[in-house]
C-alpha cells in the first residue's frame, strides 16, 4: 500500500526544474528570475545563481541542471565563450540559453552552440517563453 501512496505522491509533485543563471550583474539575474516566476509548466523552479566563470564550472561539474542561462554580456568571462566551453567539455550537457547584447548578436549564440538566445534589454515575456520552451507541460490528467 505504501508503494501506491508513493507513486501517487510522485504524480502530484513533478520533478523540480533546476536552472542555473550566470551573470556578474545581480540585476540581470534578478530580472531573469522575476520574468520566469517560480514555476514552469507546473514544475517548481529551483534556482542556482552564479557570478563568476569558476562558479559556473564548479556547479556544472558537481550538479545536474535542466537548463543553464548564461549572460553573454558578463564582464571578464562572457557567457558566449563559457557556453562553447561547456558544450565541448560536458558529455551530458544541459540545454543553454544565452542572453545576448542585442538581437543582431544572435549569430554569436549560434557560434557558441547555444540552444536559444534572448536579447538585452530583457523582455520578461520573451525570457519566460524561451525558458518554458525547454520544459514539457506536466500531464495534469494523471
Amino acid at each position: 500500500m505504501s508503494d501506491v501512496a508513493n507513486r501517487k505522491d510522485d504524480a502530484v509533485a513533478p520533478a523540480r526544474a533546476r536552472i542555473l543563471v550566470y551573470s556578474d550583474d545581480r540585476n540581470v539575474r534578478e530580472k531573469v528570475r522575476f520574468a520566469c516566476g517560480s514555476t514552469t509548466h507546473g514544475r517548481t523552479i529551483e534556482w542556482t545563481e552564479t557570478a563568476t566563470h569558476d562558479a559556473v564550472i564548479s556547479q556544472v561539474d558537481s550538479q545536474r541542471f535542466d537548463l543553464l542561462i548564461l549572460d553573454g554580456e558578463a564582464a571578464k568571462s562572457g557567457g558566449m565563450g563559457l557556453c562553447r566551453q561547456i558544450k565541448h567539455e560536458l558529455y551530458d550537457c544541459p540545454p543553454i540559453m544565452l542572453l545576448v547584447g542585442r538581437a543582431g548578436d544572435a549569430w554569436l549564440a549560434t557560434w557558441s552552440e547555444a540552444d536559444a538566445a534572448v536579447a538585452h534589454p530583457l523582455d520578461p515575456f520573451a525570457v519566460r517563453d524561451a525558458v518554458d520552451g525547454f520544459f514539457a507541460p506536466v500531464d495534469q490528467a494523471s
